[in-house]
């Protein structure tokens, strides 16, 4: 049975960071797609970034050069490590693996 738990989602002043993790088991992680998308109040989801299928990485354009993507193998964990976060950067993470859907965390950018 597919599993995705996201953690580290919080409340941060702007400039702040935080990591979110997406931990996945029942899966063949290595080869699976996968990116994080978020969802901010009244608006639609929104993707945020992802890895290709060679492994390369993509942003979305707000999020370029503040937000960064990266996995660990072996322990079929997915990250995003968030710099410099923005009030418009208040949303609802979740982690996609093969469309499956994590359960998302808070993450709000407030002074």
């Amino acid at each position: 049975q597919v599993q995705l738990v996201e953690s580290g989602g919080g409340l941060v002043q702007p400039g702040g960071s935080l990591r979110l993790s997406c931990a996945a088991s029942g899966i063949m992680f290595s080869n699976a797609v996968m990116g994080w998308y978020r969802q901010a109040p009244g608006k639609p989801r929104e993707y945020v970034a992802s890895f290709t299928s060679s492994g390369d990485t993509n942003y979305a354009n707000a999020v370029k050069g503040r937000l960064t993507i990266s996995r660990d193998n072996d322990k079929k964990t997915m990250y995003l490590q968030m710099n410099s976060l923005k009030p418009e950067d208040t949303a609802v993470y979740y982690c996609n693996i093969n469309n499956r859907w994590g359960q998302g965390t808070q993450v709000t950018v407030s002074s």
